[in-house]
């Protein structure tokens, strides 16, 4: 898939057929729609298009009107975004900053100066409650009406259902904020992940005692930075680590920005995903983690950040959670599989 940052950068089809939206945890829903998208550029001989923006338009107008509680919870990062549009066939995604000009756009304008001469769209697929322009006075009707007049097809997906429920980000976002990984799951049709860079932290998850396997090492962990500042998730999780070996390890991770540690170390108080793989592979050594890109499933949660009263008591905390994650392992996580394994076969 070929990326684009601005509608001035070079390389960008002439023609495409376009598809607009935030598209956060690109769900199932989305999912139905780029795969419509896909089949509509396939029979007019285009390239399938995504147009979209960060931050997320309520995030800029959160920030103008300094009521950040208007910014929705971020389900994953612009990486993971990109990444998921690419496994669903896109074959380019323009992001398009979106600032206090493009939210001044007229409707009209945003149909002439993006959609048609910025994109060259043939056809547009939108969802059943799209809108755009400035002051949202732009929908589907008058999106409708200038393809008719300006020579491109426009179609309109209504929602999609999973067992009768509406798939959304909304849904997703309180799946998430309710540590309901398996609603999740159904939601996105896989597993919810945050994937990145791992990168240097404080290295303090070394020093903490730790006894059984790994004893000696203490609680190292992988650091990967969540680069929005209020994900929908949050807490301690079982998790899977993609990346560092042949097979997924697993482990415990901790989402969130630390309460026990001091907001003024490396971290500064930044969204951090700070996983511990229960069994660390021997060939990486002490420092094969570093500058890997990983991509680490969130599988079940154990329970929300927990401030603790001292290092010793944060050490005796992650020592539970282990436990806690290698019971998940050994026994639902286990029947989960062998389930879906005699359903395969």
């Amino acid at each position: 898939m070929k990326i684009f940052h601005g509608l001035r950068a070079s390389g960008i089809a002439d023609a495409c057929a376009l598809t607009i939206g935030n598209f956060d945890g690109v769900h199932r829903g989305h999912q139905a729609m780029l795969a419509l998208l896909a089949n509509e550029a396939r029979h007019r001989g285009v390239p399938s298009c995504v147009l979209t923006f960060e931050p997320h338009p309520r995030d800029y107008f959160a920030a103008v009107q300094r009521k950040p509680d208007l910014a929705p919870a971020r389900i994953g990062t612009l990486r993971d975004k990109l990444a998921e549009l690419a496994r669903c066939g896109v074959e380019q995604t323009v992001v398009l900053r979106f600032n206090r000009e493009l939210a001044a756009l007229p409707a009209q304008a945003f149909i002439d100066d993006v959609v048609v001469r910025g994109l060259g769209a043939r056809y547009v697929l939108v969802g059943d409650d799209f809108r755009f322009g400035a002051r949202r006075v732009g929908d589907y009707a008058l999106l409708d009406a200038a393809g008719r007049a300006q020579g491109f097809d426009v179609a309109r997906m209504m929602s999609y259902e999973v067992h009768g429920e509406r798939v959304s980000s909304t849904a997703v976002r309180t799946a998430l904020a309710a540590g309901d990984m398996q609603a999740v799951e159904r939601l996105l049709g896989r597993p919810y992940a945050i994937s990145g860079h791992v990168v240097r932290g404080r290295q303090l998850g070394r020093t903490l005692g730790a006894s059984g396997a790994g004893a000696g090492d203490g609680f190292r962990t992988l650091n990967l930075r969540f680069s929005h500042w209020k994900p929908a998730a949050g807490g301690i999780f079982a998790v899977l680590v993609h990346g560092l070996a042949d097979a997924p390890l697993q482990g415990v991770a901790n989402l969130g920005v630390r309460p026990s540690i001091d907001p003024r170390d490396v971290n500064a108080g930044r969204v951090l995903l700070e996983t511990h793989c229960l069994d660390w592979p021997a060939h990486l050594g002490p420092e094969g983690g570093y500058g890997k890109i990983v991509r680490v499933e969130l599988l079940h949660k154990l329970h929300d950040e927990l401030r603790y009263d001292g290092l010793a008591a944060l050490a005796a905390g992650i020592a539970r959670d282990c436990e806690e994650a290698r019971a998940y392992f050994a026994t639902t996580w286990a029947q989960t599989r062998r389930q879906t394994t005699r359903d395969r076969i």
